[in-house]
């Protein structure tokens, strides 16, 4: 944090004061301005009220917030009006100057994105705001939502009043959560203990998952549940019928069990049935169901325990209904699994057993499974999709099956992705969300049933 003050002199001369020739008296010269407070931070969105204090060479100080010309270092980040008001327009930083005739003084203004994070399930949608509140909506049944009802929400709905959720991810019916302090939360359906609080009792609001305090990521299945925590070690819990918790076994368990003895590991994905996870080392494991490949083992047999996939380095891996996608460490898109909708961005349209290229371009760097479809960034920003599209989650007007990978639009601001069963949202650098695809649960959270939506919609 700093504050900077710019020291102008007025009057000439040597004098720090000026002096009036009729009257003999003297006009105290302006020394400094200080501009509060000092670098604050704002989401998009948000006004802040700066304050210039003049400090003059007689010692004495005056509010010149009125009377000072107030400009900021450029338009995309703030609008800086006559009085001192700064509103939030784009994430970045931003300097605010306050200039009396030739004296200055400024401060840093950082706005940050009202949206840090979405997760798409199945008929439901989460998303955390930069202030650290969690809003849920969509298909609420089993308490997916977390509200403390089962009452379906077609708008945002605030879950509790907590302000320190830093992850989420959203599955078939439950959702899971981290906080700030390294705690893990978890609601809805719990037929298979994918809950991992001990029971199989659904539940509509938050649950805190044993007493650990060092948890650092967190994914949902369809209905099992897999986390990271500090220390490098895997652990899950939930449904395990096709061996998707990887503890060698096919028993379903209600709290979480550690995976191995690996250390190393740094990012997981949970699948519909199956799991994959990435080590240190940039390799990835895979997992779970197999019956259409989706493990990338060169075979349909479900494995019970974490197995590594080919000898590449890889950098992300993603798990959707029964495929996945995966970014090889020089940017080049890869896939393998279920193929039935062209969501492997392959023809012709069959199951893939391997990893398998997709087209030759090395400029990925987001990529999200969902049911049926994909959805991916590149490095410039903008936004790919392919696979099914029965309800508009391709986003591109249309309800066509796509493959190979298209651009939708021509937005090049795309910052992160979320791809559920049938419907897809994510987020620009200005913090805006958007959504597509299916609504007649009220996963768009636009205050209606009406379904599809076919384009990106600004969810306001």
């Amino acid at each position: 944090m700093f504050m900077a003050i710019l020291v102008g002199c007025g009057g000439g001369g040597t004098s720090d004061t000026a002096t009036t020739a009729a009257t003999g008296t003297t006009t105290p010269s302006l020394l400094s301005i200080a501009v509060t407070p000092v670098d604050p931070t704002v989401a998009f969105g948000v006004s802040q009220q700066f304050v210039a204090m003049g400090t003059y060479s007689d010692g004495s100080t005056a509010d010149l917030t009125k009377t000072a010309k107030w400009t900021s270092g450029g338009s995309a980040v703030s609008v800086l009006f006559t009085t001192g008001l700064a509103t939030g327009k784009a994430s970045g930083v931003e300097i605010v100057t306050a200039t009396v005739g030739t004296v200055a003084g400024t401060t840093k203004l950082t706005v940050k994105a009202p949206f840090v994070a979405v997760s798409a399930g199945s008929t439901h949608t989460v998303a955390l705001k930069v202030d650290g509140t969690l809003f849920a909506w969509g298909r609420n049944q089993a308490g997916q939502l977390g509200d403390g009802t089962y009452g379906d929400k077609l708008l945002p709905t605030w879950i509790g009043i907590v302000k320190t959720w830093s992850s989420i991810s959203s599955g078939d019916l439950h959702t899971v959560a981290l906080r700030t302090d390294g705690t893990l939360w978890t609601w809805g359906f719990n037929q298979n203990g994918q809950l991992g609080d001990g029971t199989f009792i659904n539940r509509p609001v938050p649950v805190k998952v044993g007493s650990d305090t060092t948890w650092v990521g967190v994914s949902a299945g369809q209905a099992h549940t897999i986390a990271l925590k500090k220390d490098g070690t895997l652990w899950a819990w939930g449904a395990n019928y096709s061996g998707q918790l990887g503890d060698g076994t096919t028993i379903d368990r209600t709290a979480p069990v550690q995976i191995g003895k690996f250390t190393n590991w740094t990012a997981i994905s949970a699948g519909a049935k199956h799991s994959v996870a990435r080590r240190a080392d940039g390799t990835i494991w895979s997992w779970g169901a197999n019956a259409s490949g989706q493990l990338g083992q060169n075979s349909i047999i479900e494995l019970h325990v974490p197995t590594q996939v080919g000898i590449d380095t890889w950098v992300a891996v993603s798990a959707g209904g029964s495929h996945t996608l995966a970014i090889r460490s020089e940017g080049s898109l890869f896939s393998w699994g279920s193929n039935g909708s062209h969501q492997l961005g392959l023809t012709p349209p069959e199951d893939v057993l391997l990893p398998t290229q997709v087209g030759v371009d090395t400029h990925w760097a987001i990529v999200k499974a969902g049911g049926s479809h994909s959805l991916a960034v590149k490095s410039d920003g903008t936004l790919w999709a392919w696979g099914s599209n029965s309800e508009g989650q391709l986003g591109d007007g249309t309800t066509i099956d796509i493959s190979p990978p298209r651009q939708m639009g021509n937005e090049m601001t795309w910052l992160a992705i979320a791809a559920g069963l049938y419907h897809s949202f994510a987020f620009k650098a200005d913090g805006t969300l958007w959504g597509w695809g299916r609504n007649l649960e009220g996963q768009q959270g636009n205050g209606t049933l009406i379904s599809p939506v076919l384009v990106p919609t600004n969810l306001p």
